[in-house]
């Protein structure tokens, strides 16, 4: 079972991800999971961020492992997933946020053009999660439903993640849209 889990910003995306995990892992005692984180500590605030993350997640969901990795996604997916283990992708947005604006000065890469990256990059991330032998769950910013952002940079973001979001939406058996903390079953059933 494949699902993603859009929303926006504190829509309970997180929340709804982490639940998930641990129905899978009261199911049965065989069963275990692994959060991929993707954010990356660079300022004081997401540091903040992570750290008061990770004291909930240890509070409340103790048996939940918890890898940080910012980049290779899909490699890190084929690492972590066996029948008997849930992953849990936290978040999709600050992958492709890394992946295509990568920190180098705060200078966005000119040469990483957001088509190019879409035909490799999401291919070989598509790839892992259609082979994955476990229950995959993926949590995403829905961030296209505004106004046209302003700057070039960030139009061709903002497409990138909706074309990411659709292949992958396409390839899971569920797609959950968060909003206000209420879950809404977008395919699949609840």
């Amino acid at each position: 079972m494949r699902e993603l889990i859009l929303g926006g910003q504190k829509s309970g995306k997180s929340r709804r991800a982490e639940e998930a995990a641990r129905q899978w892992l009261a199911a049965s005692p065989a069963h275990q999971a692994v959060l991929i984180a993707t954010a990356q500590p660079l300022d004081e605030e997401m540091r903040q961020r992570i750290a008061r993350h990770q004291a909930q997640r240890a509070l409340h969901l103790p048996q939940l492992r918890v890898v940080h990795e910012p980049l290779a996604l899909a490699e890190a997916i084929a690492q972590h997933s066996r029948p008997d283990t849930l992953v849990v992708v936290d978040c999709l947005t600050l992958w492709l946020t890394n992946c295509l604006m990568p920190v180098s000065g705060g200078i966005y890469k000119e040469n990483q053009a957001p088509d190019q990256w879409n035909i490799a990059g999401a291919a070989t991330f598509l790839g892992a999660i259609e082979s994955s032998p476990g229950p995959v769950v993926m949590v995403s910013n829905e961030i296209g439903q505004g106004v046209i952002p302003l700057g070039r940079e960030v139009r061709e973001f903002v497409d990138a993640l909706g074309r990411l979001h659709q292949d992958v939406a396409q390839r899971c058996e569920r797609v959950t849209l968060m909003v206000a903390g209420c879950p809404l079953t977008v395919k699949g059933t609840p």
